[in-house]
């Protein structure tokens, strides 16, 4: 990553330049050197800026549409945003959460694998509470969830499941599906230690109660649809979808448009003195042989040859001909 001075920083600089205490051509051979820096093989970097700016968005949107389903479900004031995605090994995402905590297994298909969707206790007893009629506060002791408690757990996060559907529908349709509740990390191992995971950490807060929630997506299982979370496919696939009633109110704008329609007899050149000349009854003879069709065209496009008439006592033109698309005008 590369580092960005403050201001005060470049002051200082500016001044030991200035002062002769810095030489620039020092700094330049400086630069010339080649600069070496550590990878960590534990902590391999999978996913890229553009990958980590997607998913950001992506739950950006799955935060506020949590808070929305939270909010409605608890009857109380529920503010979930997102603090941070990030890259780690998923060894160092089990050593980070709580001994006691709960943990969400779910598997999205058509995705292979499974993803844990962390809830801090202090967030999730104040939702129990909630919803077992209490005011949203939270045990000073967190124990062990009762069968009533790991019932009622299940059917909140459950159904929290479809926001997590509706903030991927932009890039694939997923069906979250869950599969067991555990409150134990070390009884949970979905993948390898070392596999590398993005990290979603949600802050939450609800009343007076705040804490986080994190969800843990692994690397093989988003890894068939990471081009997807790329800007440039996603500008390239981006398509707007019109509703049949747009459609329909759009080919109806369309036939009512009114083009003008020119049956041209043929053209000719005189004099101007022979123009001002012209009185009724004169004949101009036209530079094409009498028996050639005349052109049609619509707008300024040639689109039809046909020869000139009358129908029921007035002047006509009926079609003999389509131009076909691309074909070049007769010469004038």
């Amino acid at each position: 990553m590369v580092d960005v001075l403050s201001q005060n920083e470049i002051d200082a600089l500016l001044a030991a330049l200035s002062s002769g205490e810095m030489d620039a051509e020092e700094l330049k051979k400086e630069d010339t050197q080649k600069k070496v820096r550590s990878y960590d093989f534990k902590r391999a970097v999978r996913f890229s800026k553009d990958h980590i700016r997607s998913l950001t968005r992506i739950h950006e949107n799955f935060a506020r549409y949590l808070t929305t389903y939270f909010s409605a479900q608890l009857r109380t004031f529920v503010q979930i945003n997102v603090v941070q995605v990030e890259q780690l090994p998923y060894d160092e995402f089990i050593r980070s959460i709580p001994k006691m905590t709960i943990l969400n297994i779910f598997e999205a298909e058509p995705l292979e694998g499974r993803m844990v969707l962390e809830v801090h206790p202090n967030v999730a007893y104040a939702m129990l509470d909630r919803m077992l009629g209490g005011t949203g506060s939270t045990p000073t002791k967190i124990s062990a969830l009762t069968e009533i408690e790991t019932i009622v757990m299940e059917r909140i996060f459950s159904k929290a499941f479809d926001s997590l559907q509706e903030a991927w529908r932009t890039v694939i349709e997923l069906t979250p599906r869950m599969e067991a509740l555990e409150t134990n990390p070390q009884f949970m191992q979905i993948v390898s230690p070392n596999e590398t995971i993005a990290l979603i950490s949600l802050t939450t807060k609800i009343g007076d109660t705040t804490g986080m929630i994190n969800l843990c997506i692994p690397h093989v299982v988003i890894e068939p649809i990471m081009q997807r979370l790329s800007v440039h496919h996603q500008f390239l696939t981006q398509k707007k979808n019109r509703a049949p009633e747009e459609v329909d109110i759009l080919k109806t704008r369309v036939n009512k448009a009114k083009l003008p329609i020119i049956a041209e007899l043929g053209t000719s050149q005189i004099t101007i003195r022979e123009f001002l000349s012209l009185t009724a009854g004169d004949v101009i003879t036209l530079e094409k042989p009498v028996d050639e069709g005349i052109q049609i065209k619509i707008g300024e496009k040639l689109k039809y040859i046909g020869s000139p008439g009358t129908s029921k006592g007035k002047m006509a033109v009926q079609i003999t001909d389509i131009v076909s698309e691309g074909e070049e005008e007769h010469d004038e």
